[in-house]
């Protein structure tokens, strides 16, 4: 296992709540997008309702077992989910953002 820049870390921490407030502010236009179709007022609540129960799952609305070692396993899936991409990483070292890019590139 590598070890994780210090800087690295608390740029992480300090980051990761505004990308997922921006996330989620995001899907809040999406889901105001779909209520405001043509659709009956029970297709739009019961789609509201799926949209929903998939995103709240997301790594943009939670990210479950936030710990320094999982720190790169959290940016790829922020990057796969679209929550971020690799230009938002440009404060972190450059290590990390190469190698972040060749999985990337690879998947």
């Amino acid at each position: 296992m590598r070890d994780v820049n210090e800087k690295d870390w608390k740029l992480f921490r300090s980051k990761l709540p505004g990308w997922q407030e921006a996330y989620m502010e995001k899907l809040v236009e999406d889901y105001k997008a779909l209520l405001s179709g043509t659709e009956n007022a029970s297709e739009k609540y019961w789609a509201l309702a799926e949209r929903i129960r998939q995103d709240k799952r997301s790594p943009g609305v939670v990210l479950y077992d936030v710990r320094r070692s999982r720190m790169e396993i959290h940016l790829l899936q922020l990057l796969r989910c679209k929550v971020i991409q690799l230009q938002d990483l440009e404060d972190f070292s450059e290590e990390l953002r190469e190698r972040l890019a060749w999985i990337m590139g690879n998947v």
